[in-house]
């Protein structure tokens, strides 16, 4: 449920600190661990003081929220992430993350900039790039982080690091990939859509006294030149690789939001001192991202939830702290253990509660029977829940760990069996116990009224249902365990009878002396 999203402000996702990196904080971790829904992730990058976090703020329906500072100086650092409720997807939360702005002069750190830009690529399904004035060539040369992904990203490990599971996972990919565009960047496939929003924008939407869309403002920018010179190989270099890793983009130009001397307290501002034009534009940009930005997923479909968020995370900033490069089918890989480890815990748990609940069973082929349903369904739920990287190795698992509790459950369903016939005995037996202790049956022909009662009670037990496989055993036993009881019975009636016997006899005795003398 959306309204169960409770963070009312950012939280810092990655902190970049002097001499100590880029570092996930586990309190964000925990925050998305709670969410489970699909995530719709628009991260923000540009250079710094460009108002990137102004526009985040308007996506999450707020006027404060991301922190603006209102100097010179960079503000944002590391990733700050805000989940919000997605104002057009029930049941969706919309993830935004407001990045660290690129090209701080007093930060003079490229590459950490690099990776900045990297991991809001990596980690989002829509990527705002946020810059001011107009895409001219001086703008696309601040955008060369783009190139960088090309040397700071492999989409899968080296032949020599990756085993058979992952090379038969690669050529799974690429079979079902087969429907891709000849010549689309591999990368594509973890790449988010792309959007230009250029702010403080003054120019007229016009090419040879034509207006023009934004969009097609932005596909007149990355056009290439013809020719194989230097120069047009220079020029084209950034716009093929532009073109190649995002072939989903879209632009928006914006107005400067307020009058210059205002601009220093935006969040304080009353909509009837914002730029009306600005406010439209603003508007649209927020409905095009609410209706048109898809969920963060993987190459596969799988949709991307808050657990699943935070393990990309960590593994991308780890390969980064390493010094490694970032590989994408590896990160994918990772998150598939997870998910697959908790697809097979959750089969397992399906399958023991599925059988708890129906032993004990009448015969030994009942319970084969009711094991081949619960495996059935628990091999269901793992093959629903689990991801296809690596899912036939845990798939085989969950086979063997079904086969073992298989065994457990025939042990465990003869126990259940047996304990729950020897309750019923003990408990249908109760009244013949009273009568033994209160030496009913220590009478003549007592021992022959016991065993009258003693049978119509076994005739009574057969009747009963739901035995189980352990039926005759237990009676076995059971009336083993009480033969010294029928024992002493029969011992007493023959010692009354006797006593009986030899008193008549005496009597008889007696009788005939009489009569002789």
């Amino acid at each position: 449920m959306a309204s169960e999203i409770q963070m009312p402000e950012p939280v810092c996702l990655i902190e970049n600190k002097k001499g100590k990196g880029l570092v996930v904080q586990p309190e964000a971790l925990q925050l998305l661990s709670e969410i489970t829904q699909p995530m719709v992730v628009v991260a923000i990058a540009g250079p710094y003081r460009s108002g990137k976090s102004y526009l985040l703020n308007w996506l999450a329906g707020q006027r404060r929220g991301f922190s603006l500072g209102s100097s010179v100086q960079a503000h944002t650092k590391g990733i700050w992430m805000w989940c919000v409720p997605h104002p057009c997807k029930p049941g969706h939360t919309l993830v935004l993350l407001d990045t660290e702005g690129l090209g701080d002069t007093e930060k003079g750190d490229t590459e950490n900039d690099t990776w900045i830009f990297v991991l809001a690529v990596l980690l989002s399904s829509t990527l705002i790039y946020n810059s001011k004035g107009t895409i001219d060539q001086q703008a696309m040369d601040n955008l060369h982080y783009v190139l960088k992904l090309s040397e700071c990203v492999q989409v899968k490990t080296a032949p020599e690091e990756a085993g058979e599971e992952e090379a038969g996972a690669e050529q799974a990919g690429e079979q079902e990939a087969g429907h891709e565009q000849p010549g689309l960047d591999r990368r594509a496939l973890f790449f988010s859509t792309f959007v230009w929003a250029v702010r403080d924008f003054t120019l007229q939407l016009e090419v040879d006294g034509k207006e023009i869309s934004e969009d097609e403002y932005l596909e007149n920018a990355l056009k290439l030149k013809d020719g194989s010179s230097q120069e047009a190989q220079s020029y084209n270099r950034l716009r093929e690789c532009i073109r190649q890793l995002f072939p989903e983009r879209k632009c928006f130009v914006f107005d400067q939001p307020a009058r210059k001397k205002d601009l220093p307290r935006l969040e304080e501002l009353p909509d009837d001192m914002l730029d009306p034009e600005f406010q439209q534009q603003v508007e649209r940009f927020c409905s095009y991202i609410g209706q048109n930005c898809p969920p963060k997923t993987i190459p596969g479909g799988r949709e991307i939830t808050g657990s699943r968020l935070g393990t990309l995370a960590e593994n991308y900033v780890e390969a980064i702290r390493s010094g490694a490069v970032p590989c994408l089918e590896s990160a994918v890989l990772a998150l598939a253990q997870i998910e697959n480890s908790a697809a097979l815990k959750e089969a397992v748990d399906l399958y023991q509660r599925q059988m708890e609940q129906r032993l004990p069973t009448e015969t030994t082929q009942e319970l084969l029977e009711l094991h081949a349903r619960c495996e059935e369904e628990a091999m269901q739920l793992f093959m629903e829940r689990a991801f296809e990287e690596s899912r036939e190795r845990f798939r085989a698992e969950l086979t063997v760990q079904l086969k073992a509790l298989k065994e457990h459950f025939c042990i465990r369903n003869e126990r259940a069996s047996h304990e729950k016939c020897t309750a019923t005995l003990q408990e249908l037996f109760q009244d013949l116990d009273r009568r033994i202790n209160d030496r009913i049956y220590s009478v003549l022909g007592g021992y022959q009224l016991f065993q009258k009662d003693q049978k119509a009670l076994v005739e009574q037990y057969w009747e009963l249902p739901g035995k189980g496989v352990k039926a005759d055993a237990a009676l076995r036993d059971f009336l083993q365990e009480r033969e010294s009881t029928g024992r002493k019975i029969l011992k007493d009636d023959l010692e009354i009878t006797l006593a009986l016997t030899v008193s008549c006899l005496s009597f008889v005795g007696c009788i005939a002396l009489k009569i002789k003398r």
